[in-house]
């Protein structure tokens, strides 16, 4: 995916989970909505570079997303919250034997990220952004989500209904290749994984190449 109209600016202060206060190019101080509503305070550091995206609706209160985040020896994360299911969706697309693609697919009591059919079997998928990073090993997540252990639940039970299923990472930066659950923030999270693992749900981890203006899956490993 890529997008129009970007700028460099750097980071003052976030005072709520949904603006940034940013210092543009031309030293002016604006107010910028955050595609993401995580902590992310190992990324948001003050004076770090970051990349705006221009809204497009002219009549929004903020003119600018603020959309990826520079790490020193990482490189631009992108921190976008909805990038990860766009990108998927692309690479979903570019497999020869998928037949059929559903996104938001309704399931139980749940909203799954992707439905689709190969080889005449029902596979679903849940998507997972990650951006926190330690030493080159991302972990997920980076605040405590009780939806995410509710659809790993799911998954793991559509496998008794003839659905194959996925957990996908999605790793929103370089150089990095490997996910592990953050028990430290959410131990309940990390043993849904592995208790879905066990029963047949696939961890996939899905490296992404990361430009100012683009996100990119160029790299797929399974967890075994």
């Amino acid at each position: 995916m890529k997008y129009k109209h970007i700028e460099t600016a750097n980071f003052i202060k976030r005072p709520n989970r949904f603006i940034a206060v940013v210092r543009m190019a031309n030293g002016q101080e604006e107010t910028v909505h955050v595609k993401n509503t995580g902590r992310c305070k190992e990324l948001l550091l003050p004076d770090i570079p970051v990349i705006l995206a221009k809204a497009e609706n002219p009549e929004r209160k903020t003119k600018y997303d603020l959309i990826a985040v520079y790490k020193e020896g990482i490189g631009w994360i992108n921190m976008d919250s909805q990038a990860p299911n766009q990108v998927v969706g692309e690479w979903l697309a570019k497999q020869s034997d998928i037949t059929y693609i559903k996104p938001e697919y309704t399931y139980g009591s749940s909203r799954i990220d992707f439905y689709y059919e190969k080889d005449n079997q029902k596979y679903l998928m849940e998507v997972k952004g990650v951006t926190l990073e330690r030493e080159k090993i991302a972990y997920f997540p980076d605040a405590p989500t009780l939806r995410g252990v509710k659809h790993i639940h799911e998954l793991a039970g559509s496998l008794q209904y003839g659905y194959r299923a996925a957990i996908a990472f999605v790793i929103q930066m370089d150089g990095v290749d490997e996910v592990r659950p953050n028990d430290l923030t959410q131990p309940e999270f990390g043993e849904a994984l592995r208790e879905a693992k066990k029963a047949g749900v696939k961890v996939l981890f899905l490296g992404c190449h990361v430009k100012k203006d683009m996100l990119e899956i160029d790299r797929v490993r399974e967890y075994k």
